[in-house]
């Protein structure tokens, strides 16, 4: 009868029930020891850090900051996280971290532009970052082609602004500037002087700065040393009077 090979039926499903049920313990029991296996190894671990575009910071600063060490959970660091206190050091505009499978973390740093140098009361030299934090030169050395910062007070609210306008300008539109030093009168409170290396004397503001570059430059490369104004008006006057009809003509106020 049909009806009596129905419980064989059931005998075989649940067979294969149970040994599909054991397969996929089997596989899971592996995959578990695999996973213990590796995070017991050496191919989980940090192996190497590298770090580059970091001129003020050290390394050893960085890894303290960090949290970064050897032998480190490799698949436990963060990226968000270690560039997120890394950024924490003035000096450090923009970080970039990289993992490369095995065991590389790579560290790229952006830092603020040197835009300026302050000298220190025992005659030392701290780099001006465009951010307006001051950092110490150590081996790095210092680009010539920077101006000088002197007299200025740390908490002068000026003092942030001019490193922001400097930052902005190209650099060979400021190469010739030798010293900068605040010189605030009550109608510009923002008063600045300039020195060059081409011995002129330039007076503007620091909320002027930039949109005067331009007439600065064309100065510097036209005339003979002397005084030039950029506040409301422009105006240039040489050192040494020219008394030839040219020279007169050049010493207008424009």
């Amino acid at each position: 009868m049909p009806n009596a090979q129905i419980p064989v039926l059931k005998k075989n499903r649940t067979k294969k029930r149970t040994s599909r049920k054991i397969a996929i313990l089997l596989i899971l029991l592996f995959i578990v020891l695999l996973a213990v296996l590796f995070f017991r190894s050496s191919l989980s671990r940090v192996s190497e850090i590298r770090f580059d575009g970091n001129v003020f910071s050290t390394r050893e600063q960085l890894l303290n900051r960090s949290g970064l060490a050897v032998g480190d959970q490799y698949f436990g660091v963060s990226p968000s996280g270690v560039s997120e206190k890394l950024r924490g050091i003035q000096s450090i505009q923009q970080v970039t971290v990289d993992k490369q499978f095995p065991g590389v973390i790579s560290v790229h740093i952006k830092e603020f532009a040197t835009v300026a140098y302050e000298l220190q009361s025992d005659g030392s030299l701290r780099a001006i970052l465009a951010n307006g934090s001051s950092v110490g030169v150590g081996s790095s050395g210092i680009a010539v082609e920077k101006p000088i910062l002197t007299k200025w007070k740390s908490d002068d609210p000026y003092k942030a602004k001019l490193c922001d306008a400097l930052s902005s300008i190209p650099g060979e539109w400021t190469a010739d500037i030798s010293e900068i030093i605040p010189a605030p009168i009550p109608s510009f409170p923002d008063r600045i002087k300039m020195y060059t290396r081409s011995q002129f004397e330039v007076i503007t503001t620091v909320s002027l700065l930039s949109s005067k570059m331009s007439y600065l430059n064309q100065v510097l490369e036209t005339e003979e040393p002397g005084l030039i104004t950029m506040l409301k008006a422009d105006s240039y006057v040489p050192f040494k009077p020219d008394t030839s009809e040219e020279g007169q003509e050049k010493d207008t106020t424009q």
